[in-house]
């Protein structure tokens, strides 16, 4: 019997408006805080521009599409986007390290990182394995372990890339689920604590990671090493104050915060926008939260709501 095709009532507009609104945000921030550093790179100061709005042309396009989608089948793709990303992860060590970091494949003009589709990946198969035998998360070895091996598998693969924070994602996520479909508290207890052991173990076991960490902490120790891109950071929130000093003025982004456009980019937000628009953004990310967890609670069955919470 055919499915039907999602009907307009069933859009949640709200979480719609605010994903646009994230999207149209995105798109600006990015243009700004990369203008500079993109015309001394690229000789193009919209050649960030033209990639984001690419890219975002591309995940509303995506977006309609799936939304007349039945996401049960996705079950039967699982097998196959696994051994896709398998493959993908292992052919990252093809391409030259970037910064260290091998985490891209580069096609010509094109590239991606194969640990962003991962990371979904492993919501697509703990979300299946779990609803395939709900009876079986009350069972460490049945239910959670097969889970946290595979999650743990990519994770650790995406470590090698020399990819942290995606790599705690990926497992947080998967805790976050494993808790959503009911593991006993026990042993969620035992799973947060071996993780956490575990990433302890990471951190303090590469210098690099460490270094990171001290400068977390304290990136006045070493201002011009590795706490430089921190205190750049904080003097540019500092210098936005409440309204900032208006979008495409921050001084902070010409070569003080290196590439302001990736991981610091709230930074010059935080200098442009000021404490409001700062506020804003992260108001719509609440929202875009809750949205998600009403999804997942109105889920018709486990599989869904699994999906929505991943």
């Amino acid at each position: 019997m055919k499915k039907p095709k999602m009907k307009l009532g069933d859009v949640d507009f709200l979480l719609f408006a605010v994903i646009i609104m994230l999207v149209t945000v995105g798109v600006v921030m990015v243009y700004s805080a990369s203008s500079y550093f993109s015309a001394f790179k690229y000789d193009d100061a919209e050649y960030f521009l033209w990639k984001q709005l690419q890219w975002a042309g591309l995940g509303l396009v995506g977006m309609m599409i799936t939304l007349n989608i039945d996401y049960h089948k996705y079950k039967k793709y699982t097998r196959i986007l696994i051994i896709f990303t398998f493959i993908a992860l292992c052919l990252v060590f093809l391409f030259p390290p970037v910064k260290g970091a091998q985490r891209w494949i580069r096609l010509g003009p094109l590239s991606f990182q194969p640990s962003e589709i991962a990371k979904y990946v492993v919501v697509l198969f703990v979300a299946k394995y779990i609803s395939s035998n709900p009876q079986n998360i009350k069972k460490f070895w049945k239910g959670v372990v097969p889970n946290l091996l595979f999650a743990g598998f990519i994770a650790g693969m995406i470590l090698l890339e020399k990819n942290l924070s995606i790599a705690t994602v990926t497992m947080v996520v998967s805790l976050i689920m494993l808790f959503v479909a009911g593991t006993k508290v026990i042993h969620m207890g035992g799973l947060i604590g071996t993780v956490g052991v575990l990433g302890a173990v990471f951190i303090l076991t590469e210098e690099y990671r460490l270094r990171r960490l001290l400068s977390f902490t304290n990136p006045w120790s070493d201002s011009q090493g590795d706490g430089y891109q921190l205190v750049q950071s904080l003097l540019a929130l500092g210098s936005g104050g409440l309204i900032g000093v208006g979008i495409g003025q921050s001084r902070q982004k010409c070569f003080y915060i290196p590439e302001p456009h990736n991981d610091f980019i709230l930074s010059v937000i935080g200098e442009e926008l000021g404490f409001i628009g700062c506020a804003f953004i992260i108001i719509l990310f609440i929202l875009f939260l809750w949205r998600g967890v009403i999804a997942a609670s109105k889920a018709k069955d486990m599989y869904g709501s699994l999906l929505a919470t991943g």
